[in-house]
């Protein structure tokens, strides 16, 4: 959470019918949705890896992630967050757009939400006819599941 009288800008973006945030400070780019490379031996929440800036990003469908089934479509983005050093990509069905709000705004979740996913959440945006879940980017991913996107690119690089 923020201090009070903060602007936070928050890129906004659909899985199913949901819409998540997360800080725009974690976000390095948005790219066009491009068939991850497969990986022999990768977690099954890795998808694979797609190129980007002369390297590879690992890509993980943060639609299973959240449990929602959505095939990919013509809105389907990879949005490339910068975790604490480290890239990832993450499959979402469409990017919404990028939304300035105090910091104020960002609500706690319910005490019932908190105690299921307040690893992944910062909190929640309700505005209008909208209810905006706010995830915490670094905490999408336990270490061990960090450490293995972390071998699958020195992996690829390899290779």
């Amino acid at each position: 959470m923020h201090a009070g009288g903060d602007e936070v800008q928050l890129v906004v973006f659909r899985v199913g019918s949901q819409e998540f945030a997360i800080e725009i400070s974690q976000v390095e780019r948005i790219l066009r949705w491009r068939r991850p490379a497969p990986l022999p031996g990768t977690p099954g929440f890795l998808d694979g890896l797609v190129p980007h800036e002369g390297g590879v990003v690992p890509v993980v469908d943060l639609r299973k992630r959240l449990s929602v089934e959505a095939p990919v479509g013509e809105e389907t983005r990879l949005i490339v967050l910068a975790l604490e050093g480290q890239r990832v990509a993450g499959a979402v069905d469409a990017v919404v757009e990028v939304l300035r709000v105090e910091a104020s705004e960002i609500a706690p979740p319910p005490p019932l939400v908190r105690g299921l996913a307040a690893k992944y959440l910062t909190g929640v945006v309700a505005r209008d006819d909208r209810t905006i879940v706010v995830l915490n980017a670094t905490r999408i991913f336990t270490g061990k599941e960090r450490l293995a996107l972390e071998r699958a690119v020195e992996g690829a690089a390899e290779a």
